[in-house]
């Protein structure tokens, strides 16, 4: 049964949509915002969050779990090293999203996706 089984699947497979995910999080990381479609921004959002909450405490397990998660060495020294202590008094709510325009081609919601 179903049960408030809610998945963002993107129309993508499993694999594919997670190496997505993981690239634009780094992505927002590292330029502390993107411009992307509606639906992978608030599929993103969530792991951006855990990921800075994550790096709040600049440990071993905490560069270990970031690294898991991360493809690079980049975003995860940017988070332990600048957005942790930046948002170490935050509680959360580390991102916000901005509706842009509508894409010309299909129509698709543009937004961006920024660090607050």
């Amino acid at each position: 049964m179903r049960h408030r089984k809610n998945k963002v699947t993107l129309d993508r497979t499993k694999g594919k949509r997670e190496l997505l995910l993981r690239t634009l999080a780094a992505g927002v990381v590292l330029h502390e915002g993107v411009n992307t479609t509606q639906a992978k921004a608030r599929a993103v959002k969530p792991l951006v969050e855990r990921m800075i909450t994550r790096g709040k405490t600049d440990s071993v397990t905490a560069r270990r779990y970031l690294m898991t998660f991360f493809t690079t060495e980049a975003p995860v020294k940017k988070i332990l090293e600048v957005l942790g202590p930046k948002y170490k008094a935050r509680q959360g709510g580390y991102t916000r999203i901005i509706k842009l325009v509508a894409r010309k081609g299909d129509g698709a919601e543009i937004v961006r996706l920024e660090l607050v």
